[in-house]
């Protein structure tokens, strides 16, 4: 019996994935994601609050205001080995940026990972 031959792997069909990064997200009265805000350490341990968009100067802008939510979801998996409860919003910051915001509903903190 003869091993089939394996297509070559087409890399330039791949995306990158990035490992979602810790944030602070305040919400609209309608509990969707209004303003983000990425946690940073800044050495010590301690956690302050830096905004997502930087102006290149070396001075941090104030939070990123969310433009539109373009799309949400929730997941809820692995019950019965560690629990697994997520709620997504795939939004539009302003200036244009894509980004995909989750909360994790069980240590209800919330991350940001580019789209």
């Amino acid at each position: 019996m003869v091993a089939p031959a394996r297509a070559p792997l087409r890399t330039d069909r791949l995306r990158t994935l990035n490992a979602p990064r810790l944030v602070t997200v305040e919400l609209n009265a309608d509990g969707a994601p209004a303003k983000v805000w990425r946690s940073r350490d800044n050495g010590g341990g301690r956690k302050t609050e830096a905004a997502v968009n930087d102006n290149g100067g070396g001075q941090e802008e104030t939070a990123a205001v969310v433009e539109t939510v373009l799309e949400s979801w929730r997941i809820d998996d692995e019950w019965w080995r560690q629990l697994i409860s997520r709620r997504y919003f795939a939004v539009m910051l302003e200036g244009g940026s894509r980004v995909v915001l989750f909360e994790d509903l069980v240590t209800h903190e919330w991350f940001m990972q580019t789209a």
